[in-house]
């Protein structure tokens, strides 16, 4: 075989896409009816189909709750497919466009949608974990534990098998805004004038609210947590303890696990790569929740 044969061989095992990867991607699937243009999922699904119905990855991008889409997903489609998962990624509606509240509602509405709808593609409606990165890590952390979004979705926690917040900063959303403030007031600098403390509504009860930490108790049938986040920031590193400390309290299963020399960005565009000490932690969780040999 001369080398140019070899080469296009070795792009195509390489390249996302092709037959090599064995999966199936839907895009653009609506879950809510009529609704909006960014109410739309896409679900990634084994070429052939699975003996008995497979776990969900239920994913929220980030993007500041302003920006972001359900494609930039990385790695992780192929390697949970390849792992026996289905993997749904999900839009939402933006900041400012919408409040909070109903951005937050979308996401819940679109989970309702996957766990009434996912055993038509070969998932278990009531096996799926939750993840998410930046923005999208809030969202998931406050869909997994503050369980009124749901419950007006007529879905239980009890669905919900485990949560992968990676590298939020807003499990406690008055600490942050206080961190940015005091920090300002020593320093200076120009304040965002569409900050956290706008973004979350511009009202303390709201700021509570919104926040994933004030809703911990037990008895809510709150699924396992694995915390991953950058350890070289402090913000997120502070949340992410934050927040394990309060599941710990309530007797809830939580791994934190800060990965060195990364950022904010690559920590979760580098999960699934095999060498990757957080897709490791992340495997490992998976599995462990999965009880995979």
């Amino acid at each position: 075989m001369n080398l140019k044969l070899i080469a296009v061989f070795s792009l195509l095992v390489l390249l996302p896409g092709t037959a090599c990867f064995a999966q199936k991607l839907t895009k653009d699937i609506p879950y809510i009816e009529n609704g909006h243009e960014r109410h739309v999922l896409d679900i990634y699904t084994p070429e052939a189909s699975a003996k008995s119905p497979l776990p969900v990855m239920f994913w929220i991008h980030g993007g500041g709750w302003q920006t972001g889409d359900k494609s930039r997903v990385g790695l992780k489609p192929k390697v949970l497919v390849d792992r026996g998962f289905i993997f749904v990624s999900t839009n939402h509606r933006l900041l400012p466009e919408v409040t909070m509240d109903e951005l937050i509602r979308d996401v819940a509405k679109s989970l309702a949608w996957v766990h009434e709808n996912i055993a038509k593609y070969g998932g278990d409606p009531n096996q799926i974990y939750v993840g998410g990165h930046s923005s999208g890590a809030q969202l998931a952390a406050l869909i997994c534990i503050d369980d009124r979004y749901l419950k007006e979705q007529g879905v239980s926690l009890n669905v919900l098998k485990g949560c992968v917040p990676v590298d939020g900063d807003t499990y406690d959303i008055p600490k942050i805004i206080m961190t940015a403030e005091f920090r300002q007031m020593l320093y200076g600098g120009k304040m965002f004038t569409f900050g956290h403390r706008q973004k979350f509504g511009n009202d303390p009860e709201k700021h509570v609210d919104f926040s994933a930490v004030t809703h911990v108790a037990k008895g809510k049938s709150i699924p396992p947590f694995l915390i991953l986040y950058f350890s070289g920031n402090p913000e997120t590193r502070a949340q992410a303890n934050r927040l394990g400390e309060v599941l710990k309290e309530s007797d809830i299963p939580v791994q934190i696990y800060g990965k060195r020399d990364s950022n904010h960005s690559d920590l979760n565009n580098d999960l699934g790569k095999p060498d990757d000490p957080a897709t490791q932690e992340f495997f490992k969780f998976l599995d462990r929740q999965t009880k995979k040999p």
